[in-house]
């Protein structure tokens, strides 16, 4: 630990200023590529600490590269920055309360995932730098994870593929490792158009987008009884016609997820999907258009590095809390409710066997220690890390910045974003990153192992984005 203890130290040493920008970024709260003002605090932290920056990638003009050092291994690390909609809330109050009205917000902590990142890239180049040690860092500004999928957009230009490892890691309400796949995500618009008339004195002369739409939603419903288990449909509304009920809604517009373990999978069903939308359109005599936003594959975790960080996160960790900050904790840990509570003691004694390390777990505000490697086996959900994962070995952890049992795209997370439970948080991240990047700089072995895993891991397959060429970032 002597020399890790040094990359502790740089990160330390810097850490106020790591803080404020994550404050910075929370308070903006951008949404999908539209994020000028977070890219921004981030890229003027790394300009100051003398990476040399690349900015507009893959028709994104918030992502950018940021890249210290020369020669092997190129180390890779994997930022955020992007917030939810209509999830602004005032910090750090349990209860849910507007701070700008139909606002947005940090639910999944990007706001810190970037800034922990960028702490994790800069405490290791500090030591490099101070070392003069050989090695490249890479820092990938990565807008619209939550949706929109602006890593799947860089991989389809290539942007990863100079890389020997990528790191990542992800704010949650307990600390380990990501073991486990995530579901490929197809997102798809689907705009009917048809004919407004007036509801009442002439009715047959419209052609009703409205009932286009709700019966493709009815179809769908119908289609997921024969899909396979694995897979998700969801669906919002982005434009229902109109506010008067007396008209004959001419437009209607679906946004559409479709999930499934694999691409193939999630592409056979967006095939069936089309199918109803078709159906829905000739049946109320309407005119159907599909416009893709984006797509993201599955991850694929690669255990060799997972472990490395794990082991790293384990070395830093318990993560301490003060009375207050327990206090504080235990204000939003009470905000949720009685199921909630019974998946978090059905969680701890799939974990612990120990009646009393498993009444300890299920009543904790805040999980300061890290839990077993296998914990979270079943993450579901999708992201964007996927794509990079199909083109280079890569690894993730969780960390505790949140209270427990509080879910991510809360108003709850929201409200803790400016908290020092997160602030710690982040900061636990960003060490143990850095230092499973000094495990890989130093270590060729490691490099080695996790390169022939990624290989078994692929199976002889081989990335193709699922996004349509002529679809960009928007």
């Amino acid at each position: 630990m002597n020399e890790k203890n040094k990359i502790i130290s740089l990160i330390e040493e810097k850490k106020q200023k790591y803080f404020d920008a994550s404050d910075k970024i929370w308070e903006y709260a951008e949404i999908r590529f539209d994020t000028p003002k977070s890219a921004k605090v981030l890229c003027d932290l790394l300009e100051e600490e003398s990476f040399k920056m690349k900015k507009g990638l893959a028709n994104m003009e918030n992502a950018f590269i940021a890249t210290y050092g020369s020669g092997k291994p190129i180390v890779g690390i994997l930022a955020e920055y992007d917030a939810l909609t209509n999830l602004s809330q005032v910090p750090d109050i349990p209860e849910r309360k507007f701070l700008i009205d139909n606002g947005n917000g940090h639910g999944c902590g990007h706001h810190v995932l970037g800034t922990g990142a960028v702490a994790a890239a800069i405490g290791i180049k500090d030591y490099l730098q101070e070392n003069k040690i050989e090695g490249t860092i890479k820092l990938f500004g990565c807008p619209a994870e939550e949706s929109g999928y602006g890593k799947a957009f860089m991989a389809r230009e290539g942007i990863f593929s100079d890389l020997d490892v990528a790191l990542a890691w992800h704010p949650w309400d307990s600390s380990g490792a990501w073991i486990s796949s995530s579901l490929a995500v197809l997102q798809v618009y689907f705009n009917f158009v048809g004919i407004a008339s007036h509801a009442a004195a002439m009715p047959e002369m419209g052609r009703s987008a409205l009932d286009a739409a709700e019966i493709m939603n009815v179809g769908v419903n119908f289609l997921r009884e024969h899909i396979i288990d694995e897979a998700r449909i969801h669906y919002a509304f982005i434009d229902a016609g109109g506010k008067s009920a007396n008209v004959v809604q001419p437009t209607a517009s679906l946004h559409y997820f479709i999930r499934a373990p694999k691409t193939e999978q999630a592409l056979d069903i967006y095939k069936r999907v089309v199918k109803i939308a078709e159906g829905a359109a000739h049946m109320t005599e309407t005119q159907l258009e599909i416009v893709w936003d984006s797509a993201a594959a599955n991850y694929i975790p690669n255990q060799t590095l997972t472990k490395a960080m794990y082991s790293n996160l384990k070395e830093i960790t318990p993560i301490e809390y003060s009375t207050e900050e327990i206090e504080y904790g235990s204000k939003f840990f009470n905000t949720i409710d009685d199921s909630m509570k019974n998946s978090i003691r059905n969680r701890a004694r799939t974990l612990f066997l120990e009646e009393e390390k498993i009444r300890e777990l299920s009543n904790s505000p805040l999980i300061s220690e890290i839990l077993p490697y296998d914990a979270f086996k079943n993450m579901g959900g999708s992201t964007d890390v996927g794509d990079v994962s199909w083109n280079v070995p890569t690894g993730q952890i969780m960390v505790t910045c949140a209270p427990q049992g509080t879910p991510a795209h809360s108003w709850q997370w929201v409200a803790t974003g400016k908290s020092s439970i997160m602030h710690k948080g982040m900061i636990t991240a960003a060490k143990a990153i850095a230092m499973t990047a000094y495990d890989i700089i130093k270590k060729p072995n490691l490099l080695e192992e996790a390169r022939k895993e990624h290989v078994v891991n692929l199976g002889g397959e081989k990335y193709k984005s699922a996004i349509p060429k002529n679809v960009v970032p928007k």
